[in-house]
């Protein structure tokens, strides 16, 4: 445990790069700085033979084929790709999409800039551990939809949607289906073909590889989705995604892949018992402590508690030694409340309240225990200072 830093558990925020990782990008960063578009000189197909080779890897993750593979700069643009790509492309076969109301906002943001274009969105309510059922969705669908977007795993409570039933279900429908699976990669296993899906996002740096690299997979098989292009400028991808190969960044999200791949019931089992001991130690320790999300059907690193009384912020503050979220890092800055929670039926005051404990492979067993005394003695500092509390206390 590193003395000087706090101890890291926000990892559905960024994970560390793997040093497994670093390791085979170096030689791309120095002297195989080839472009992989160059085709008449070594250096360009040292790099192609990388991309192709990361492109496998990243394949055999998803149990997808290499040619389903299109690279992007990260699970936003993948998200972009996929709703404006689909939507745009088939606009004349109908203008409805399907989305929920937990979706990441890179979902949320673009299906609103396509409903100033014209098209309808539907989004769904979720339940009361943030999940939606498969008749949600059969009972949403029109004649004029064209595309269900809903994500595998929520980043904020870890809540897993039914992909794999709601897929069954949408295989003999018209609508294509799309994934982000982006926090679920490398926590649980992830097969396109068992969940059903036309269309997946990743993105490398939640599963320990670098930032700035990220994948659509995109079937090629059944309905055959093809999404129009938002980046243009030299056809690159087949024509999905043009622009420089980032081959760094490619090589680096492959070898990702496959550690991922080979280790991940090893990692789930270890990130379970460090969330399942910070839960069960919180939980029992502070009253007035709820936990959110799906008690079973979650992430096996994630925890997301509530503590009543007490600001999710104030408490962050007060325990520096800790590096955790208030809620996802791409909201984070905002004053409002998690808007995951207000869908879930969480009250604003208690949204307000909320901390999301994400643990990864390099986490420990001596950190966690490092935390929980301080966590239970902060919260217990910040409600001697409540008003709201000390009067809660007395109705009691």
């Amino acid at each position: 445990m590193q003395k000087d830093r706090p101890v890291y558990l926000d990892n559905n925020a960024t994970t560390p790069l793997d040093p497994r990782v670093l390791e085979a990008m170096l030689p791309f960063l120095k002297d195989r700085f080839g472009n992989a578009a160059s085709r008449t000189h070594p250096y360009g197909w040292e790099a192609a033979d990388a991309v192709a080779k990361a492109r496998d890897q990243v394949a055999a993750f998803l149990g997808a084929d290499p040619k389903e593979i299109v690279w992007t700069s990260g699970a936003t643009e993948s998200d972009n790709l996929a709703i404006k790509g689909i939507a745009r492309k088939y606009k004349e076969k109908g203008n409805h999409i399907i989305t929920a109301a937990t979706e990441h906002k890179a979902v949320l943001d673009t299906c609103k800039v396509l409903e100033k274009e014209g098209f309808q969105v539907t989004v769904l309510p979720v339940d009361r551990f943030g999940r939606v059922s498969v008749e949600q969705v059969l009972s949403a669908l029109t004649p004029r939809t064209i595309l269900v977007t809903l994500m595998l795993a929520n980043n904020e409570v870890g809540t897993l949607h039914p992909i794999a039933g709601i897929g069954k279900a949408l295989a003999q429908e018209k609508p294509f289906f799309h994934c982000d699976a982006t926090q679920a990669a490398g926590k649980i296993p992830i097969d396109v073909n068992e969940l059903g899906v036309d269309l997946l996002s990743l993105s490398g740096h939640k599963m320990y590889g670098p930032k700035g690299v990220g994948v659509l997979y995109v079937r090629h098989g059944g309905k055959r989705p093809r999404p129009e292009a938002v980046i243009h400028g030299g056809g690159h991808e087949r024509g999905m995604r043009s622009g420089t190969l980032n081959v760094p960044g490619i090589v680096g999200m492959g070898a990702a892949a496959e550690i991922a791949g080979k280790e991940i019931e090893k990692e789930a089992r270890h990130c379970r018992a460090l969330r399942d001991r910070l839960e069960r130690a919180l939980l029992e320790g502070i009253e007035d402590s709820l936990l959110n999300g799906h008690p079973e059907e979650r992430l096996p690193n994630t925890s997301n508690i509530s503590f009543s009384f007490v600001e999710g912020e104030s408490l962050m503050m007060r325990v520096p030694e800790m590096a955790v979220s208030s809620g996802s890092a791409c909201t984070s800055a905002s004053l409002e409340p998690s808007y995951v929670l207000r869908a879930m039926g969480r009250p604003d005051e208690l949204a307000h309240c909320s901390l999301r404990f994400s643990f990864g492979r390099f986490n420990t067993m001596e950190e966690v225990e490092f935390l929980i005394p301080r966590i239970i003695e902060a919260v217990d500092f910040l409600r001697k200072l409540s008003p709201l509390y000390e009067k809660a206390k007395k109705k009691v």
